[in-house]
């Protein structure tokens, strides 16, 4: 069995790029001890706690429509709608090496599994 290490995401809104195209597939790698590190000792997240977010995101995304260079300028001009679904996706396929969420049906009360990775665009 081998370990996945990038998954694919739709991002809910899209990132709108400097010349009006609008970017929703992209792709996030798992990320390391090191992409986590990093950030702390930058100006920007000394300055503001919250800015480490922005860093990690831009480490870890790979992909974002046709931009194959994500940086923190990208996430930073992201929809907070996006940040949020990233933010997220990110917890979750680090934390449990997937994109999934469990869910039960209203109806029958079976449980099972959706892609989280989905449930971001249309």
């Amino acid at each position: 069995m081998t370990l996945q290490t990038v998954f694919e995401f739709t991002l809910p809104m899209g990132y709108v790029d400097k010349e009006g195209n609008l970017h929703k597939q992209g792709t996030m790698r798992l990320a390391t001890a090191m992409d986590e590190i990093v950030p702390l000792s930058d100006p920007r997240v000394q300055a503001n706690e919250a800015y480490i977010v922005i860093i990690l995101l831009s480490r870890v995304i790979t992909r974002l429509g046709t931009l194959n260079q994500i940086s923190t300028a990208v996430v930073e001009n992201l929809f907070a709608a996006d940040l949020a679904f990233l933010q997220e996706f990110y917890q979750r396929i680090n934390e449990q090496g997937r994109p999934t969420l469990p869910v039960t049906c209203p109806h029958c009360q079976k449980e099972f599994e959706v892609d989280f990775s989905d449930l971001g665009g249309e």
